[in-house]
């Protein structure tokens, strides 16, 4: 059986990271997709770095995607890379618009002029969902995104079914809810939290300014997430597929679960700051799985309290490795 190769672009970010982990473990040549840029941020890949490929390419380019598809001729393709911080979507909607719409676009048509058997996976989001038509949300569950990302998003998801009907391609999207690990980068609420009740602890920080607590969210752990990516890749047919916990908590839960792992009180360190409210905010996510349950066979093995005491254990070992230079 002759060796598959996958390209993800975005292999830098916390899904790519845990994606390569999970294909390099399958068996597959992994090919990852960079900017170039004057720093590099490879620290999620260092452990796997000798094992993978990473070329440079970049979604506002074309070329550059017609040219690493033509060089590896990947069997699939994971388009993971967006700018993908919700807040920064507002202060910057036309480059957001450029990576995590029209980026898409540029990689579908990539594969289309390469090669069309290429199985295509797009990282769509519940971002989309947005103001909740529904809930939970499924997959036929109206959008209504409420952000610049979210919009974007929701961009990227119609032109892959797009592609998919007017070439016959194998593309299909993941609609993700949030999914978090020790890897998410620390702009993130749960990182927020998880980092400042470690910094708390250790002595460094008296408290931690956040937004809506009352925001619920459907949480779950991204290295459960990256396999419902490569499961999608792998069925007869494409189709989209919600992927989420089925539950959904609060900011304060998060907060009390983060903070009593280390046996304090949030209440006595968090401090509700206006000045990180959304300008439109999203209050209510929450995932239905159950397609992905019965036609993927895919379930989540990390609980949402799990999923934050792992990430405050990560924090404090973080920490501590900084407080020792």
């Amino acid at each position: 059986m002759t060796q598959k190769t996958a390209l993800i672009t975005g292999i830098t970010g916390q899904d790519g990271s845990y994606l390569a982990e999970l294909l390099l473990e399958k068996g597959y040549r992994v090919v990852g997709m960079v900017r170039r840029t004057s720093t590099t941020n490879f620290a999620r890949l260092t452990h796997i770095q000798d094992d993978i490929d990473l070329v440079q390419g970049d979604l506002l380019d074309q070329m550059s995607l017609i040219d690493i598809l033509n060089e590896y001729q990947p069997e699939e393709v994971y388009n993971l890379a967006a700018q993908s911080f919700v807040p920064t979507s507002w202060n910057q909607p036309v480059l957001t618009g450029e990576f995590t719409a029209l980026g898409v676009t540029r990689v579908l048509d990539a594969i289309r002029i390469v090669n069309p058997k290429i199985r295509f996976y797009q990282a769509s989001t519940s971002e989309m969902f947005g103001k909740v038509q529904a809930v939970p949300q499924t997959e036929d569950t109206p959008f209504y995104p409420r952000s610049p990302y979210g919009v974007a998003k929701l961009y990227g998801h119609w032109i892959t079914i797009n592609y998919r009907e007017s070439y016959d391609m194998y593309a299909c999207s993941g609609i993700l809810f949030n999914h978090e690990s020790p890897r998410r980068g620390t702009e993130f609420v749960t990182r927020q939290v998880t980092r400042a009740v470690a910094r708390i602890k250790l002595g460094l920080q008296k408290d931690v300014h956040l937004g809506n607590l009352d925001a619920r969210r459907d949480w779950g752990f991204a290295g459960d997430y990256v396999h419902a990516m490569w499961l999608m890749l792998q069925q007869d047919a494409p189709d989209d597929f919600v992927i989420a916990s089925g539950e959904t908590h609060a900011v304060r839960e998060l907060c009390a679960v983060a903070f009593s792992h280390v046996g304090l009180n949030w209440e006595d360190y968090v401090v509700v700051d206006p000045k990180f409210y959304r300008p439109a905010e999203v209050d209510l996510l929450i995932g239905d799985p159950t397609k992905a349950f019965k036609k993927l066979g895919w379930e989540r093995k990390v609980s949402f309290e799990d999923l934050i005491k792992m990430m405050v254990d990560a924090d404090l070992i973080e920490v501590k490795k900084e407080m020792q230079g």
